[in-house]
């Protein structure tokens, strides 16, 4: 119900005194109540009007001018006609008709309570640069038919929070200093009442402000002056060099400083924050207290030899240390390294959160939070901070509440808000979320203060994510070198009148008398000595930048190129009997789905040794074998507990009562940990949510599963900036590894093709392994390789679709548990030295051309398979083929068009040394746009000819 219902409960109210038995129970209960507080009789409430007594509606909002019932008895809204001595529409009993006006009016003053708590943020003074005003007429009191006589009658304010019994003025002040100062409130859309009247409490009882000390108004202070007088500094010293300098937004260091703190108070051990590039040097100056010396030191960068191709800009590097607060209690900070591509390191820096919680056991997800600092023409403009937000409050995903940081420039690089989104507000992505929005001006630091503190322990009360959007501006630009005037002249002239925050907040609390010139001048003199000291230590020849080496639970793996030591991945094979048998064990009164009672009894027949593993029984008994050596597994990807091709049903449904079973959970009793998720229908953010996770996790197996192969390029960025060059550019080691489904079957261009090509185009410095096995046995072993060698490196698993069932695709118990992982298959059946031809290949073509040998009955051409494309020397390439007589045509197969597959890679690493010894040729398709035609009748005719074409001139 709201005032515009109020015609309809005066309808229902006049019903009532004719005749109580004319309206439900329900209102004439309600009636009788509201005659009761009124002081008049239930029954015989007056005289009812009379017959032909008529009801006419005013134009106007209903009271007369002077803000009184008309006339001595009649309600605001109804016109008193006289009528059997009985004003039109009165009850007759004028003090029900005083108390039914005093509800209208009360309705009122509650709805433009609401629409404060709705709208407030729409007229709070957020700009520091007051370019924008807005104005909203649903605040004023005349919209709701409140006249200034209004403001000094008495009304119940019961409604607000800490205030009762007062004025229309008091309570319309009450509102405005609460949402319309320096702070914007958005969180009304939340549909949860507890966490709304939480939230009203918080701030209606304090008026959104904190009563703060001397001790906090002193540190606010000099944290704005470390913030200051350290970009100062760098642009003094390093004239024209790019720092992405947060001057215009100094307050973001002291709201990190007072986040920190309050996460202490908290009982937060660790934080990883994520940021893009706008005062990152800052941030790791002043907050994470890297020395000055070394960031000053990136910038003569004295020593280019030993950058040559790695390394990465100063303002893209992590950091991380120890923080200890005014209280005593201790941080670990963790700021993550990230590219330029801004919102991308949001999941990954969210990943690394859930792991840490993970290894410390806290699944109240209470111990470890994560901080976010984003820009705002990003946060409005980037589909991962969707992913990312939506990622907030999913099991597989939650990291108990993050604390999002928008610094609002009020500008991309150029590009005006009217131009870069179509909501009032960058932070409206964020209503999809059941969170406050707080927008503060950052030249206020005690109501940024309030918000931190109102923001951090609605994380804590609720565990769910915030938002801070920090409105401020950029003195220089973009970057120190831009001109911004040539695209907001309006706005930089206005920043060029301003003094910066620091200046603003010092000449208030001299006012106050908080602090002294002299106290001023001495924080100032200590931080600019400081900075010189650093400066001249860093110019010294002696001087070597600290460089912070991989954390301890990283002490036993190690990067680089790849080992040559052989690694034991075997397993006894009583064992693995074992393992594989517990897969297929439910506990009792389990309805499992009746179609998978044969795959399941199947693979009990695996597991004694009567039928050869098929590919999903090979993965389960590598994900089995590495829990119960104690090493943890994640695993996650859209619809991967069941698989995409209905192959892995590693989660199982009971059919009757929905409830879940694991059989992965049961392998043993002191097992590890394992997390199986169906990810939400997102790829960027859970590759980076899962790459971030493996940063953390060196002892365990990290799993992305694609839907299908050539998904993971809706995740480019995740590959390119972080799981390829993370070593290179940052010295970061991950053991990620990257289920992609390949293999031209028919199923059109978007369902074949994994883009081998684009991974091995990346591949250089032995930084990710690219593997096509195509054996249970093979790709068990990769698995179980991929964790219990030390060396770390992303591996890239070209999975396969339609070899999941091929009766081909086997490998018996005994070959599983005592074999190991080769790069390269040699043909068992056709020795090298018969050869007419060799065929050389990957992946399931092998089986294609197999099937092709075997129909034409031919004998003397062996078929090989490269298992892993990269790393591979030119020397295990060469010995694999020791054997084969020189001049020998070597033939390269594949299903992919001649420009994609993994022929331009192999033509240009090995096509020399090859061509040197042997006959070199190659067959596929034709070179193409698209990975494969949509024809299923064309594929077939293309896969004919390239059968042809391998056995072409041959018996």
């Amino acid at each position: 119900m709201n005032s515009y219902s109020l015609d309809y409960i005066d309808d229902l109210y006049v019903q009532y005194v004719r005749d109580p038995s004319s309206v439900s129970e329900t209102w004439r209960h309600y009636f009788e109540q509201f005659l009761v507080g009124a002081g008049a009789p239930v029954q015989g409430a007056g005289p009812a009007p009379t017959a032909g007594t008529s009801r006419t509606r005013t134009s106007g909002p209903g009271a007369e001018p002077d803000g009184s019932p008309a006339g001595a008895a009649a309600a605001p809204g109804l016109t008193a006609t006289a009528s059997a001595g009985v004003p039109t529409g009165s009850t007759g009993n004028q003090n029900v008709d005083q108390a039914l006006w005093l509800a209208r009016i009360q309705d009122r003053i509650d709805q433009l309570v609401r629409e404060y708590r709705v709208r407030g943020h729409l007229v709070a003074k957020l700009d520091p640069l007051g370019l924008y005003e807005n104005g909203c007429p649903e605040l004023s009191p005349q919209t709701h038919g409140l006249s200034d006589q209004d403001l000094a009658r008495p009304f119940d304010s019961s409604v607000l929070d800490n205030v009762s019994g007062s004025t229309l003025d008091v309570i319309l002040k009450k509102l405005q200093q609460t949402y319309c100062r320096s702070i914007g409130a958005q969180f009304m859309h939340i549909d949860n009442r507890n966490i709304r009247d939480w939230l009203q409490r918080r701030m209606e009882t304090t008026e959104n402000r904190l009563d703060l000390s001397y001790e906090r108004q002193r540190r606010i202070y000099a944290r704005l002056a470390d913030a200051s007088i350290f970009e100062e500094f760098v642009r003094r010293k390093f004239v024209g060099a790019k720092t992405f300098s947060l001057e215009g937004a100094e307050s973001l260091i002291p709201l990190i400083d007072l986040a920190l703190e309050k996460a202490g108070q908290h009982k937060v051990k660790e934080v990883v924050m994520g940021m893009a590039h706008r005062g990152r040097l800052n941030v790791m100056a002043n907050i994470l207290k890297k020395r000055a010396m070394n960031i000053f030191w990136s910038f003569d960068d004295p020593t280019p030899e030993l950058s040559r191709g790695g390394g990465d800009v100063r303002y893209h590097l992590g950091y991380s240390s120890d923080w200890k607060t005014a209280s005593g209690d201790q941080l670990h900070i963790s700021l993550c390294f990230n590219p330029s591509h801004l919102e991308f390191v949001n999941t990954v820096a969210q990943g690394r959160c859930r792991c840490k919680q993970d290894n410390r056991g806290d699944t109240d997800r209470k111990e470890v939070m994560t901080i976010l600092v984003h820009g705002d023409a990003a946060f409005a403009g980037e589909g991962i901070v969707q992913e990312t937000l939506n990622l907030s409050e999913l099991p597989g995903y939650r990291t108990g509440g993050t604390l999002h940081v928008v610094i609002n420039n009020q500008v991309g690089f150029t590009t005006d808000p009217r131009d870069g989104r179509s909501t009032t507000y960058a932070t409206d992505i964020a209503r999809m979320l059941q969170i406050p929005i707080f927008h503060v001006n950052g030249e206020d630091p005690e109501a940024v203060a309030q918000v931190v503190a109102l923001a951090m322990d609605f994380r804590k009360e609720f565990h769910r994510d915030v938002v801070i959007d920090l409105y401020a501006y950029r003195r220089w630009g973009h970057n120190e070198g831009d001109e911004p005037r040539f695209t907001q002249p309006l706005m930089y002239a206005e920043i060029d009148r301003r003094p910066n925050v620091r200046q603003q907040y010092l000449n208030r609390l001299l006012k106050l008398g908080k602090i002294t010139e002299e106290e001023a001048d001495k924080i100032s003199k200590e931080r600019t000595e400081k900075l010189e000291s650093e400066f001249e230590a860093s110019k010294n020849e002696s001087f070597v930048a600290d460089t912070q080496t991989l954390a301890a639970n990283w002490s036993e793996y190690f990067g680089g190129p790849e080992p040559d030591d052989p690694v034991d991945t075997t397993i006894d094979v009583q064992k693995l009997s074992e393992l594989v048998d517990s897969l297929t064990r439910l506990p009792d009164g389990f309805s499992s789905h009746k179609k998978l009672k044969r795959p399941f009894s199947q693979r009990r027949e695996m597991a004694a040794g009567e039928r050869p593993l098929d590919w999903a029984a090979a993965e389960g008994a590598a994900f089995a074998s590495l829990l119960d050596q104690g090493h943890p597994i994640r695993m996650t990807g859209q619809d991967c507990q069941r698989g995409t091709f209905s192959h892995r049903h590693a989660v199982l449904h009971d059919v009757r009562s929905g409830e879940l079973y694991v059989p992965l959970e049961h392998v043993s009793k002191d097992q590890a940990h394992l997390e199986l998720y169906n990810s939400p229908l997102s790829e960027a953010g859970v590759l980076g949510f899962e790459y971030g996770y493996s940063l953390d996790c060196p002892n365990g197996l990290c799993i992305w599963e694609a839907q299908f192969g050539d998904f993971w390029n809706v995740a480019q960025v995740i590959v390119d900036q972080f799981i390829a060059s993370a070593e290179d550019k940052w010295d970061r080691l991950s053991g990620l590894v990257m289920l992609l489904p390949h293999g031209f079957e028919g199923q059109g261009p978007e369902h074949c093709s994994a883009r081998i090509e684009r991974w091995l185009a990346m591949s250089a410095e032995d930084n990710i392994q690219v593997c096509q096995p195509t054996t249970p046995a093979q790709f068990f072993h990769l698995l179980r390789r991929q964790v219990i060698r030390k060396w770390r490196k992303p591996l890239i698993v070209l999975t396969p679709k339609s070899l999941l069932r091929h009766p081909e695709v086997t490998s018996p118990l005994k070959v599983v548990a005592s074999g190991s992982f080769q790069k390269v298959l040699p043909d068992r059946k056709v020795p090298l030295k018969n050869a007419r031809r060799l065929l050389l290949c990957t992946g399931k073509i092998y089986y294609d051309l197999l099937q092709e040998r075997t129909d034409k009955e031919i004998e003397n051409v062996p078929i090989m398979r490269v298992e892993q494309l990269y790393p591979l020397s030119v020397s295990e390439m060469l010995d694999s083929l020791d054997g084969l007589p020189e001049g020998t045509e070597v033939m390269w197969i594949q299903d992919e068009p001649e420009n994609m597959g993994a022929w331009p890679y192999m033509k240009f690493k090995f096509g020399d040394d090859l061509s040197a010894r042997f006959k070199l040729s190659k067959a596929t398709r034709a070179e193409s746009a698209s990975p494969s035609t949509g024809s299923m009748a064309a594929h077939k005719l293309e896969q004919a000819d390239l059968m042809k074409a391998a056995f072409d001139g041959l018996k």
